[in-house]
């Protein structure tokens, strides 16, 4: 059982280094496609928010997706899905191909987050839980750390993009197949069926539809989330731009999302720990006024100072993460912890859908640094619905009606 559970996080770690490594070297790869097709930031905005929509549009189906299918084959599907994405941008001549490999990428990369997630979850649901998700969390920040310094050591040797773009292709592939034959056993579906009908047995209990226990927590949740997730998108899409703006050649400017993600890996670990010290409200507070002068910050500094600045945005940018997903089970019944994630996931993608296409055309009207300066700002507005969050788990067990 112990050796079973084990292979289950590592592989939920595979996927999500890999699929979090393929969406994070978007964010490397669009400022090469934008110089090399002739893309304005409008444009960028809008392929990286479309490729998000795809995500988020499906993201919304895994979760029930999982429930019927399992969660290996989507685990499985997705990889492959946008290791096929990445492997046709080989072949991209124009925007319109872009368009559409990016969309291929959002469509693989929505079926990952969600039954990895619940994957977990369910493999420690007797103890350990919090440590196994933090593992899984902080894998995807490995993926995205070694997928995006590769893609700018490959430019900045002189590479063509589309040699990395093809090696993150067969990566994905093959990691989908290691995935597929690790995970062969049962049907997770229905083992979510049994323990569905375990939780709900003896105490007459009816688990309906999503399964949300506290409506008003989980859609305050969803809220912080969405507008957190708006900016971490528009910052990560338009910081090498800003480096480029300040006189940063491509090659080294490639480099402002692996700066950030950096950061990133350490800051979900540190907020998190924040978060259990001082109280989710009062640690989001903190790093989004830390998120918002550090913004602004990277503006006013020259481009080598810049750099420097932005591994610690990337603390607590990024960081944000650790301490609004770790509430999904303080808001959700456990029979139905697929549909909440999924739900969680698909308003971050829908989120990200906005953010950059919003900042994009700020940034064409006014220039980057005004769109950036923007930005910060926004990372505040994020603190409201946070105030609003009624912490604390809502009994699940015995359930007498749990309405969604």
């Amino acid at each position: 059982m112990v050796q079973k559970r084990t292979i289950t996080l590592w592989m939920c770690c595979l996927a999500h280094a890999v699929q979090d490594g393929l969406s994070a070297g978007i964010y490397v790869l669009l400022p090469v496609l934008a110089q090399t097709l002739g893309l304005n930031l409008g444009e960028v905005g809008l392929f990286k928010g479309l490729k998000n929509l795809a995500q988020g549009l499906l993201e919304i189906v895994s979760g029930v997706a999982s429930e019927r299918f399992g969660d290996k084959i989507l685990l499985v599907f997705g990889l492959a899905m946008s290791g096929i994405g990445y492997l046709l941008f080989s072949f991209a001549g124009g925007s319109a191909t872009v368009l559409a490999c990016l969309i291929i990428v959002g469509v693989g990369t929505a079926f990952q987050h969600a039954p990895s997630s619940a994957l977990v979850s369910r493999a420690y649901a007797d103890s350990g839980r919090r440590g196994a998700l933090g593992l899984y969390n902080s894998s995807g920040d490995a993926g995205k750390l070694v997928f995006t310094t590769s893609f700018s050591l490959a430019i900045g040797a002189g590479l063509a993009w589309s040699w990395p773009t093809m090696a993150f292709g067969l990566a994905a592939v093959l990691s989908s197949a290691v995935v597929f034959f690790a995970l062969q056993g049962r049907r997770q579906a229905a083992a979510l069926a049994g323990q569905e009908r375990s939780e709900s047995s003896g105490a007459g209990a009816v688990v309906s539809k999503w399964g949300i226990l506290d409506r008003q927590g989980f859609s305050s949740l969803l809220a912080v989330v969405a507008l957190d997730s708006m900016g971490q998108a528009a910052v990560l899409t338009f910081t090498a731009f800003l480096m480029m703006e300040k006189g940063v050649p491509l090659y080294i400017a490639t480099f402002a999302a692996t700066a950030i993600l950096i950061g990133g890996m350490f800051g979900k670990a540190l907020c998190g720990f924040l978060a259990d010290r001082i109280g989710v409200r009062t640690a989001f507070s903190i790093v989004q006024l830390l998120t918002g002068a550090l913004i602004v910050l990277a503006v006013l500094v020259p481009g080598g100072w810049a750099f420097g600045v932005l591994p610690v945005l990337g603390i607590v940018l990024q960081g944000s993460t650790s301490i609004t997903y770790s509430m999904v089970n303080d808001f959700v019944h456990p029979a139905r912890i697929s549909r909440g994630f999924a739900l969680i996931y698909a308003s971050s993608s829908f989120a990200s859908v906005a953010g950059p296409l919003s900042f994009g055309l700020i940034g064409d009207r006014y220039g980057v640094e005004a769109a950036m300066v923007v930005m910060a700002a926004f990372a505040l507005l994020a603190i409201l619905p946070c105030l609003y969050l009624r912490l604390g788990r809502v009994s699940a067990e015995p359930v007498a009606k749990v309405m969604s």
